[in-house]
Parts: C-alpha cells; structure tokens; sequence
C-alpha cells in the first residue's frame, strides 16, 4: 500500500518541484527587471538605435561628407566640461535642456528655475558647434556625449502651434502671423489669431529644408543617420532619459533635468490635445502632414492610426 502511494505521489512531487523552479526564475527575472533600470534602459536605447539604423540604410539616408552642414551644426551645443554635445529640437524640451548646459558649465550657485526662458535662448554663454572651425567640430563629435531628443511628429506640431501663434511673440504672431492671413484669407484686414487650418495650410507650402526650425522636420535638423548620436531620447520618457545623460556624463548628483514650462496656466500638449486640433483638418491636409514628417516617424519609431486623426464630420 505504501508503494502505491509512493508511486502515486512521487510524479506529483516532481512536477512541483518543476514548477517552484519555475517560479523562481521568473521571479529572479522580475527582481533584476526591477532592481536594475539602467540594463533596461540600454536596452530601450539599443532598440532605438536598432530602428535608425535600419531605417536610415533603407531610406539612402546615410552620406560621406568633408564637413558637417553649417544648419546642423548651428542645433548642436557643446558643453566642454563634460564633453557634451546636445542637439537642439525645439518643442522636445530643449529651454530645460539648454539651462542644464548653462548650469553644468557655469560655477554659479544658482537654480534653473532662475533663469529665465528668453535669456536661455539668447545668451552666448552657451557654445554652437558652429563656433567652432570644421577640424574642431570633427574632434568634438569623435570625443564628445552625442544626444538628441524626439517627440511625437503631430503633438510637436501642435505644440509649436500653439506656443508661437497663439501668443505674443513680435516675430510669430505679428509678422508670419500676417503672411499666413496675406495668402489665406479674403479679408486682407482681418487680425484674429491664425487658425491651426491656416497654420498646416502654410507649412505644407514650403520645402521641408525651408522650414521654421519648430516645425522642421527631426531628422533635418540633428541628421542622425550620419551623427551617431550616443543617446536617443525622447519627450515621453524625457526625465529618465535626461537623468540617466547626467549620469552618463558624470554632472553632478545635485543637477537634475528642470520640469519647467514657460506658460504655466497651460496645459502641456498632450496626446489628447493634439487629436482635437487634427480632427479639425481635412483628410487632404492630413495626408500632406503625414508625407512631409514620414521620416520622423520611420526613423524614431512613431506610429499614427489614421482613424484617431480623421476629422470630424459635419
């Protein structure tokens, strides 16, 4: 009788025994997932860099070149203390950005939140590669932390939209604010704030190298097929990606990426806030905004359902 229930159970013993071990890999798999962020990120970061590269070998994107194209290196800041050098893409978080640089090659005890969004994109005290002769823009970027950071093409569009037309800015909403009306509207006497039709309507006019460097499209100005860049970030893992850069290029552990905003009482553009306005487009314009920023979506790995974008009817 004790055989048979040995036989009996022994199967049952083993099979559990399987399973415990089991559950004890994938629990030690879960507790690495969990306890180490920076194997994870890297691999975020591989899998970005996976899809350019790809993207930009089947695009023909990729070109030798003696020197570096005067527009691209005017986006890219270098900060030599820390051997950075950070692209520029307005509308991804480059004010914070940009006072991070300031902070990190500057002793002045002072916080971000200090310094003021006007003065940040003015001031000399933070360098363009530009700045620099071509032999030594070549040594910077053979030796130098390379990042850049994406958004989504369409929030930032709307983003740009409602930062520079729908405030008081003298350059936006006074002198392109009256071209856009010149070419779209009957009445040449109308002042009411550009429509977001008028805006698309204008941008997708011009020649995608022509355009205002808030809507010019990602990929133009940082040119990531031919800059390896060692960081791909992007606007919606903005903080983690920005602490781990700090990280990387050893900046002080009291440095932190700013969250400031410029308009306070607004609400950041969000994926929400960006459907509203692109219901509101004709399938025409729509299709013509999704042409002109097709590389950024194939090349950061951007998806849009059309469905979600089409306009209302009625």
């Amino acid at each position: 009788m004790n055989q048979k229930v040995l036989v009996f159970l022994l199967p049952n013993f083993l099979f559990g025994i399987f399973l415990f071990g089991l559950f004890c890999k994938r629990q030690r798999n879960l507790s690495t997932s969990f306890h180490d962020p920076i194997e994870n990120w890297l691999v975020i970061q591989n899998d970005r860099k996976n899809t350019l590269a790809s993207v930009c070998l089947e695009k023909n994107l990729l070109q030798s070149r003696s020197k570096l194209d005067f527009h691209v290196a005017n986006q890219l800041f270098v900060e030599h203390n820390h051997k950075l050098i950070y692209c520029e893409v307005p509308k991804v978080g480059c004010s914070n950005w940009k006072r991070t640089i300031f902070l990190l090659q500057t002793d002045l005890d002072m916080q971000a939140a200090e310094i003021e969004h006007d003065h940040i994109h003015r001031t000399l005290l933070i360098k363009r590669l530009t700045s620099y002769p071509p032999v030594k823009q070549e040594e910077f970027l053979n030796n130098y932390t390379k990042v850049m950071f994406t958004r989504h093409p369409l929030e930032r569009l709307v983003s740009a939209y409602r930062d520079k037309l729908l405030h008081s800015e003298p350059y936006y909403s006074t002198t392109l604010a009256n071209e856009i009306r010149a070419m779209f509207r009957k009445n040449k006497n109308s002042s009411d704030k550009v429509s977001f039709q008028e805006f698309v309507n204008f941008i997708v006019t011009k020649q995608p190298n022509f355009l205002d460097i808030h809507w010019k499209p990602m990929f133009l100005l940082c040119d990531p097929c031919n800059i390896h860049y060692d960081v791909l970030g992007k606007y919606e893992t903005l903080g983690l990606d920005s602490e781990h850069v700090l990280k990387i290029i050893g900046a002080p552990e009291s440095l932190h990426y700013p969250n400031l905003k410029r308009y306070s009482s607004e609400k950041r553009t969000t994926r929400d806030i960006t459907l509203e306005y692109f219901r509101h487009l004709s399938s025409e314009q729509i299709e013509k905004i999704k042409k002109l920023y097709q590389m950024d979506f194939f090349l950061f790995n951007y998806t849009m359902k059309y469905e979600d974008y089409y306009p209302l009817e009625g």
